[in-house]
């Protein structure tokens, strides 16, 4: 029994050394003892540039087999692991890695002129590079560490990982996540899943985000299973690859773009014995649409940033569509009132939880954790649901009108105020409406400046430079003027009605 709450060592606990880790359609192999060696490689090379646990290593880069081994390393260092969307731009960059206080970052070379001049401005002590093969300067030092490497020792509440979640008030927020809310969430959802040694992940999603990194690949952490590797999600390389897989976790999107196969039946899914959705709601005719091809019911589920996975419909028992499912095991969820009183069942309400894999704390923003947690130490999460009379939850709306949008969050005022700097936009604002591939996607309406000429084109390119590509809007749309409420609040409401079918054809 191992004593360590390190993550990384409640990880290689369920480790055998000899069996297969990860493999890829191109040939790559690597076993548990590679995963073991290569881990310690990178632990002794960051501890070697004086990083010292509870630093936080900050990573922009694409998706690879090296991002593996250095979230690996950072948790047997005892560093704080900092995943970011290589999306961001530079704007959006400097102010995470002010806030985040970043001792390295690591960037990819395609970068250097946003994530490696912004690191350079605000005198980050170092600096690495890793593409999306893993070449760069951070693979040269690593492969030139020693391999001998001792687990730090951590204690329970040290922060293994810094997320950050959008802010409504145009702030993201930063979530550290300690060792034990991990451990003990991918504990609980690999057996609510009931992963073994001899399951296979289909791995198609990013790794900057909670669902690629700490949902689906701690789940094969925490059983010693395998990886099938695929840099990106591309609908028929993923019904190809079903036959190497056991397990396919994805967004919504994912779904829909498989249905558009052909070639998706019954007969290529025989090896397949779970798929998994998330990030954001899927719709009830995919569900349907997908056990009508294939056979299978896919197990929805409910996570956030703050708390990894909080609800999942169940192996065993109704899946039921348009529910998230059941709370896993040591999540309390109750449904409140503005009062944070229960309600009863049915009853709609805001959605509050409190358990061992709810962060404790938002980073170095005390007033904003007193915000978003009751008296009685539950998080409020901020999304309204009900619980029907068999305990599933339903989520039925978003508070502050968040998008989700190809699975990634985006939070209107963050558009919003890159809008509003344009000279020839006097107000905006940004909704989003059904969108068949990415479930929503993200439109601006706004009010022209007197005497501006509007430019579509000209707006979007403008709003890129600041903004990341998920986040920039689909349409922006130009009215005389945004409807209003009594107190002159803008009604997102109407927005959303009336331009519901902007992409009903596409």
């Amino acid at each position: 029994m191992n004593n360590n709450p390190n993550l990384y060592a409640q990880f290689a606990e369920n480790w055998n050394l000899e069996k297969t880790f990860l493999t890829t359609p191109q040939g790559a192999y690597y076993s548990y003892a590679d995963a073991e060696r290569i881990s310690a490689q990178v632990a002794n090379f960051l501890a070697g540039l004086s990083i010292n646990p509870g630093d936080r290593v900050s990573v922009q880069a694409e998706k690879s087999i090296d991002y593996l081994w250095l979230f690996l390393g950072c948790l047997r260092g005892g560093f704080a692991f900092h995943p970011l969307n290589p999306a961001y731009t530079a704007s959006e960059l400097e102010y995470f890695f002010s806030d985040a206080g970043s001792t390295l970052v690591i960037f990819d070379p395609d970068n250097a002129s946003t994530a490696g001049a912004v690191a350079g401005r605000l005198k980050v002590p170092h600096t690495l590079t890793m593409s999306s093969s893993g070449d760069g300067s951070f693979r040269e030092g690593y492969l030139q560490a020693s391999d001998s490497h001792c687990v730090v020792e951590s204690r329970r509440s040290d922060v293994a990982a810094l997320l950050y979640s959008s802010g409504t008030t145009g702030q993201p927020k930063g979530i550290p996540l300690s060792h034990d809310n991990i451990a003990v969430n991918a504990s609980e959802l690999s057996t609510a899943w009931r992963f073994e040694e001899s399951d296979v992940l289909l791995h198609a999603l990013p790794m900057f985000h909670t669902h690629g990194l700490f949902i689906a690949l701690n789940c094969t952490f925490m059983s010693g299973s395998a990886v099938r590797y695929l840099s990106r999600f591309d609908a028929e390389t993923v019904i190809d690859e079903f036959e190497n897989a056991s397990v396919m976790m994805g967004v919504p999107t994912y779904y829909t773009r498989m249905l558009s196969s052909d070639r998706l039946d019954k007969s290529c899914c025989q090896s397949i014995r779970l798929f998994t959705s998330g990030s954001a709601p899927l719709r009830e005719d995919t569900f349907e649409d997908f056990e009508s091809r294939t056979g299978h019911r896919i197990v929805e589920r409910y996570g956030m940033s703050e708390t990894v996975v909080l609800t999942s419909n169940p192996l065993d028992g109704a899946r039921k569509p348009g529910t998230v499912g059941l709370p896993l095991a040591g999540v309390e969820l109750r449904i409140a009132d503005a009062a944070d009183n229960a309600l009863a069942d049915h009853e709609v309400g805001r959605i509050q939880v409190r358990g061992r894999n709810v962060f404790n704390e938002y980073w170095r923003k005390p007033e904003k954790t007193a915000e978003d947690f009751t008296g009685d130490g539950y998080f409020d999460t901020g999304d309204q649901g009900r619980l029907d009379t068999d305990g599933y939850l339903s989520i039925v709306g978003r508070a502050k009108d968040l998008i989700i949008s190809g699975g990634l969050n985006v939070y209107p005022i963050e558009v919003e105020l890159v809008l509003n700097e344009d000279e020839a936009i006097s107000e905006s604002a940004v909704v989003g409406v059904p969108h068949a591939d990415f479930g929503e996607a993200v439109v601006a309406v706004v009010v022209n400046a007197p005497n501006a000429e509007f430019d579509e084109q000209i707006v979007r390119e403008l709003a890129a430079q600041s903004l990341a590509k998920f986040k920039l809007p689909k349409r922006i749309l130009a009215v005389d003027k945004l409807p209003r409420n009594a107190m002159g609040k803008v009604q997102k409401n109407v927005l959303r009605d009336q331009f519901q079918d902007l992409f009903a054809h596409n």
